[in-house]
Protein backbone atom coordinates (compact mmCIF):
# COMPACT_ATOMS: atom_id res chain seq x y z
CA UNK A 1 0.00 0.00 0.00
CA UNK A 2 2.63 2.55 0.58
CA UNK A 3 4.00 2.04 -3.11
CA UNK A 4 1.14 3.60 -4.68
CA UNK A 5 1.21 7.40 -2.74
CA UNK A 6 5.52 7.10 -3.11
CA UNK A 7 5.25 6.68 -6.83
CA UNK A 8 2.58 8.93 -6.73
CA UNK A 9 4.52 12.20 -5.35
CA UNK A 10 7.53 10.93 -7.81
CA UNK A 11 5.20 11.46 -10.76
CA UNK A 12 4.15 14.74 -9.19
CA UNK A 13 8.07 15.54 -8.92
CA UNK A 14 8.85 14.70 -12.27
CA UNK A 15 6.40 16.85 -13.48
CA UNK A 16 7.17 20.29 -11.86
CA UNK A 17 10.54 19.99 -13.00
CA UNK A 18 12.05 22.68 -15.73
CA UNK A 19 11.48 21.57 -19.10
CA UNK A 20 15.04 21.86 -21.40
CA UNK A 21 17.08 19.98 -24.06
CA UNK A 22 19.19 17.65 -23.55
CA UNK A 23 22.57 18.53 -21.75
CA UNK A 24 21.40 22.45 -22.22
CA UNK A 25 19.23 25.24 -20.32
CA UNK A 26 17.68 26.42 -23.43
CA UNK A 27 13.76 26.00 -23.46
CA UNK A 28 12.46 23.07 -24.83
CA UNK A 29 11.40 23.73 -28.77
CA UNK A 30 7.59 23.29 -28.31
CA UNK A 31 4.36 24.59 -29.79
CA UNK A 32 4.03 26.70 -26.47
CA UNK A 33 7.21 28.66 -27.04
CA UNK A 34 6.17 29.39 -30.74
CA UNK A 35 2.62 30.26 -29.26
CA UNK A 36 4.21 32.66 -26.98
CA UNK A 37 6.09 34.48 -30.25
CA UNK A 38 3.11 34.72 -31.72
CA UNK A 39 2.00 36.81 -28.89
CA UNK A 40 4.88 39.36 -28.47
CA UNK A 41 6.42 37.13 -25.10
CA UNK A 42 9.99 35.51 -24.30
CA UNK A 43 10.34 32.26 -22.90
CA UNK A 44 12.49 32.63 -19.53
CA UNK A 45 12.96 30.76 -16.22
CA UNK A 46 10.66 32.25 -13.78
CA UNK A 47 10.54 31.17 -10.13
CA UNK A 48 12.66 29.46 -7.71
CA UNK A 49 12.16 26.26 -9.69
CA UNK A 50 13.39 28.20 -12.43
CA UNK A 51 10.58 26.70 -14.94
CA UNK A 52 10.15 28.18 -18.54
CA UNK A 53 7.39 30.30 -18.82
CA UNK A 54 6.11 32.70 -21.70
CA UNK A 55 6.54 36.22 -20.32
CA UNK A 56 4.72 39.15 -22.21
CA UNK A 57 6.01 43.01 -21.52
CA UNK A 58 2.95 45.23 -21.39
CA UNK A 59 2.59 48.47 -22.65
CA UNK A 60 0.97 50.17 -20.13
CA UNK A 61 3.44 49.37 -17.52
CA UNK A 62 4.32 51.57 -14.45
CA UNK A 63 1.12 54.06 -15.44
CA UNK A 64 -0.54 54.70 -12.29
CA UNK A 65 -3.86 53.20 -11.63
CA UNK A 66 -6.22 52.14 -9.30
CA UNK A 67 -8.02 49.13 -10.13
CA UNK A 68 -6.74 45.89 -12.34
CA UNK A 69 -9.43 47.20 -15.09
CA UNK A 70 -7.35 50.16 -15.86
CA UNK A 71 -4.19 47.98 -16.82
CA UNK A 72 -3.23 44.83 -18.99
CA UNK A 73 -2.10 43.03 -16.67
CA UNK A 74 -2.42 43.68 -12.57
CA UNK A 75 -2.26 46.91 -10.55
CA UNK A 76 0.02 46.96 -7.72
CA UNK A 77 2.82 47.95 -5.43
CA UNK A 78 6.42 46.27 -6.11
CA UNK A 79 7.68 44.50 -3.13
CA UNK A 80 6.36 43.68 0.19
CA UNK A 81 5.18 47.44 0.61
CA UNK A 82 4.27 47.02 4.58
CA UNK A 83 0.43 48.66 3.85
CA UNK A 84 -2.29 47.27 5.60
CA UNK A 85 -5.19 45.65 3.48
CA UNK A 86 -8.16 48.29 3.33
CA UNK A 87 -5.86 51.63 2.74
CA UNK A 88 -6.27 53.66 0.42
CA UNK A 89 -3.72 52.78 -2.20
CA UNK A 90 -2.67 53.93 -6.19
CA UNK A 91 -0.48 51.26 -7.81
CA UNK A 92 1.02 50.81 -11.19
CA UNK A 93 0.30 48.74 -13.86
CA UNK A 94 2.84 45.30 -13.35
CA UNK A 95 5.29 45.47 -16.31
CA UNK A 96 5.20 42.16 -17.61
CA UNK A 97 3.24 38.82 -16.95
CA UNK A 98 5.41 37.17 -14.93
CA UNK A 99 3.78 36.62 -11.42
CA UNK A 100 6.64 35.68 -9.28
CA UNK A 101 8.29 38.25 -6.63
CA UNK A 102 6.52 40.24 -3.88
CA UNK A 103 3.18 42.60 -4.76
CA UNK A 104 0.27 43.99 -2.82
CA UNK A 105 -2.58 44.22 -5.39
CA UNK A 106 -4.86 47.18 -5.80
CA UNK A 107 -8.42 46.95 -6.45
CA UNK A 108 -11.02 50.03 -6.38
CA UNK A 109 -8.32 52.24 -5.05
CA UNK A 110 -7.58 49.80 -1.93
CA UNK A 111 -4.37 47.79 -1.39
CA UNK A 112 -4.95 44.12 -1.03
CA UNK A 113 -3.03 41.82 0.99
CA UNK A 114 0.73 41.69 0.05
CA UNK A 115 1.40 38.26 -1.78
CA UNK A 116 5.02 36.95 -2.22
CA UNK A 117 4.86 33.98 -5.02
CA UNK A 118 7.90 31.68 -5.25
Amino acid sequence: MIRIPLLAAAALLAACTPQTTAGSDAPMQSADASACAARGGTMKQVGRLQSWQCVINYADAGKPCTDGDQCQGDCRIEGNSGIAPGTAATGVCQATSDRFGCNTPVQDGKAGATLCID
